[in-house]
């Protein structure tokens, strides 16, 4: 993690048995923003009314979609903590808001930073996490479905680490460290993995991942359907963009 020296560390104080962790509630309905999943993939786009839909499409177009190279590449540190920056979490904050998710890394909206924004439910606050890494994961795993704004309609069932520990900076600079497990911790890994250029594709097997990419280039040839078709078989085809070894699944790692 690069960023300024001497600045003052400060500890989360929140203790893991503070988020819920129940493995058998799905990321829908944990997350208190129905109808969304990880990111903010719809199930059921039909329930959006039409101001909301129409914010989410056009927060949709802002995003950068698969096939997009900054997506598969590794974020560039933050090393200025100022004004322009906290614009930009504000702004990738707002969008993330517009598009019905739940987490944004920086590079989805087009900056090659390291910087990610989330806010797992309506209630809490949204987070921003300058130049985060993962120092720590419980051997503990779970499978739960995720989505992406970056991968319109696809869902898949992804292993991570049930509980995580990172260290990162807040926007002024300061050092922090974060304990998390459940929901809040999948998403931190989700938008972690964004930041080295790693998709959700890259961590199932390989005939998923074929079926994936075979299901999301027709959804995208269906005119003015894409961003909102759900793929309900979890999926991908071979991916020649992806920076890991395709031959196998890629599990977390710290």
């Amino acid at each position: 993690m690069s960023g300024r020296a001497g600045v003052e560390s400060t500890t989360v104080s929140r203790t893991l048995a503070d988020v819920p962790t129940d493995r058998t509630t799905s990321l829908g309905e944990a997350c208190e923003r129905p109808p969304g999943r990880l990111e903010g993939e719809l199930r059921e786009p039909q329930q959006l009314d039409p101001e909301t839909a129409a914010r989410r499409r056009r927060a949709l177009a802002r995003i950068r979609q698969y096939g997009d190279p900054i997506l598969r590449s590794r974020a560039t540190p933050v090393a200025r903590f100022d004004n322009e920056l906290r614009r930009q979490a504000q702004e990738m904050i707002e969008l993330m808001r517009d598009a019905l998710g739940i987490g944004l890394a920086a590079p989805q909206a087009g900056l090659s930073q390291r910087l990610l924004v989330y806010q797992i439910d309506e209630e809490s606050e949204a987070r921003v996490l300058v130049n985060p890494e993962l120092v720590w994961h419980s051997e503990e795993l779970e499978v739960a479905e995720e989505g992406c704004l970056s991968l319109p309609g696809v869902l898949l069932e992804v292993e991570r680490p049930l509980a995580i520990r990172v260290v990162a900076q807040q926007l002024d600079g300061a050092a922090i460290e974060l304990e998390a497990s459940g929901l809040e911790a999948r998403v931190i890994q989700h938008e972690l993995d964004h930041l080295d250029g790693i998709l959700i594709l890259d961590r199932v097997p390989r005939d998923q991942r074929r079926a994936a990419l075979r299901a999301l280039r027709e959804a995208l040839e269906r005119p003015a359907a894409g961003a909102d078709v759900v793929l309900s078989s979890p999926a991908a085809a071979s991916d020649s963009s992806s920076p890991r070894d395709q031959s196998s699944p890629v599990t977390a790692s710290d």
